[in-house]
């Protein structure tokens, strides 16, 4: 127990204020419990006498309570701590430090809020098996018998690397060797080495126009300029790409996020060839590439890349559940040994005992298994999603991004950007959890638009859930300009049948 004696006065003396100063401000919480007299007089080579003495006065005081066979306990509520924390402000001491302070909190905790609505068509969430959490916990189980636990390659460990290469040649065309894969923590960890590695500040970084908020922060954060490339139905427009020379593009073409778009053939392969003549780089995030709904997929940029420009990042949150903390790079050879060491100095390693149960789950087939399994269940959802949409709202909205992932796009054909933020709030109020596409676009967007998540909600959950958002429609095309809204969403009283009948049905 660290305690300051500063030689001034008794022994008994010293201790006494020691132990004041940790109380009052904070240091020992109240209820935090002691230790006991002999060890504390051992730790500070002081005799028993003295620390018995020191207890019980401040017992007398108020600052502690003594309880029998369980010993001392703090009883002084202490300061606040933001009082001290508040008095002497901190500086950010690094220039990273004060742009990463620039960032909206809001726009970078992703957690979700206190209260829940009972239908949350929330984007980017996988769906919830109850039999692979009990199947994952079994593998995990196994694993902490055999895992070594010393501290693990930093690359990750060569059985879970020689799974995922057989893997991504099975599934996703992408060829790669064991010493190629870099174990990380996800993708965000994955885009946070890769503007280490890659980016100085004022480096430009081509971004897509909606993009994942995410990979913004992260490379604005390392002083990246960021040149942001409008996205249409075919992908994000390469034709600016030479004139603008960034150092890296960061794109998502299996499944352009948020808008859905799948990249076609032909932008991707100008896109390889503005990286080969310019000798710039690619970050190819395939979030949730495993979950396609076209009979023919086109190959990754990765597959079509013939000269060593492009670095392949995905994960396992969205095909397993995104506590894992999972996910894997395969780098060029020419940048392989710069992101080990960047890893090193980041973390490390990841843990070894969840990549060995991960190794162990993709070698028995657990893991293709449980794609086949998600990847039907998906289907049916977004069927199902897209039906309850054509008979609720066809004509009123459109539906973009229903080709692959676990989101569609929909675009609000007779709302505003602000009556959408009223529709948000009245579908809340009602128990439906609704989410913008607006915080994903740098300028914008022409219409407002909603990005709604079927991963989570069964079939017939998802049909009530688009009703309610139908409802929620009629409700705010119905109220009058002037009607004032609540911060629930709803609006005051109206006078006649009509809003009376509204009232009720909102209740």
């Amino acid at each position: 127990m660290f305690l300051e004696l500063n030689g001034i006065g008794t022994k008994q003396a010293q201790l006494t204020r020691a132990l004041r100063a940790a109380i009052v401000c904070g240091r020992l919480k109240p209820g935090a419990q002691l230790p006991p007299t002999r060890e504390l007089a051992l730790e500070l080579g002081l005799s028993r006498n003295t620390v018995l003495a020191v207890f019980e006065g401040l017992r007398a005081d108020g600052f502690l309570i003594g309880r029998v066979g369980a010993g001392s306990f703090v009883a002084h509520p202490g300061m606040p701590e933001s009082a001290s924390a508040a008095a002497t402000p901190i500086e950010a001491q690094s220039a990273y430090s004060r742009r990463a302070r620039t960032l909206d909190a809001t726009r970078v905790d992703p957690s979700s809020p206190a209260s829940t609505p009972r239908y949350r068509l929330q984007y980017g969430v996988p769906m919830t098996n109850p039999a692979l959490t009990t199947r994952w916990s079994h593998a995990i189980a196994k694993a902490a018998q055999f895992a070594d636990t010393g501290y693990p390659p930093v690359q990750g460990l060569l059985v879970l690397r020689t799974q995922l290469c057989a893997y991504l040649a099975r599934r996703r065309g992408v060829q790669a060797r064991p010493e190629q894969i870099l174990i990380v923590g996800g993708i965000q960890q994955a885009m946070t080495l890769a503007a280490r590695v890659l980016i100085d500040p004022g480096d430009r970084v081509c971004m897509e126009e909606p993009g994942y908020f995410g990979a913004r922060h992260v490379f604005a954060a390392h002083g990246a300029e960021l040149v942001l490339n409008e996205v249409d139905s075919e992908g994000m427009d390469c034709s600016g790409l030479a004139a603008a020379s960034p150092k890296l593009a960061y794109v998502t073409p299996s499944h352009q996020f948020p808008s859905g778009v799948v990249m076609s053939l032909e932008r991707r392969h100008a896109l390889l060839g503005f990286a080969r003549e310019q000798s710039s780089w690619l970050l190819e995030d395939d979030y949730d590439g495993e979950f396609s709904y076209e009979p023919q997929r086109l190959p990754t940029l990765h597959a079509l890349d013939r000269h060593g420009r492009v670095i392949y990042v995905g994960s396992f949150s969205k095909t397993l559940f995104p506590s894992l903390r999972l996910g894997f790079m395969v780098l060029p050879d020419a940048l392989r040994q710069d992101f080990i060491s960047a890893k090193w100095l980041n973390d490390f390693a990841c843990p070894a005992i969840e990549q060995l149960a991960l190794a162990n789950f993709m070698a028995d087939g657990s893991f293709e298994r449980h794609l086949r399994h998600a990847s039907h269940a998906l289907q049916k959802r977004r069927a199902a999603l897209i039906h309850a949409l054509n008979q609720h709202l066809g004509g009123r909205v459109q539906v973009d991004g229903a080709n692959a992932g676990m989101h569609l796009t929909v675009w609000m054909l007779d709302l505003g950007h602000d009556q959408l933020d009223a529709l948000i709030q009245r579908a809340r109020a009602r128990g439906l959890g609704l989410f913008s596409i607006r915080r994903h676009y740098h300028r914008q967007p022409a219409r407002p638009g909603l990005l709604l998540g079927f991963a989570s909600l069964p079939p017939a959950e998802l049909e009530i859930a688009v009703r309610l958002l139908a409802e929620c429609i009629a409700q705010i095309q119905s109220a009058r300009v002037d009607d004032p809204v609540l911060p629930n969403g709803q609006t005051v009283e109206r006078i006649g049948s009509d809003a009376r009948a509204d009232q009720a049905q909102r209740r």
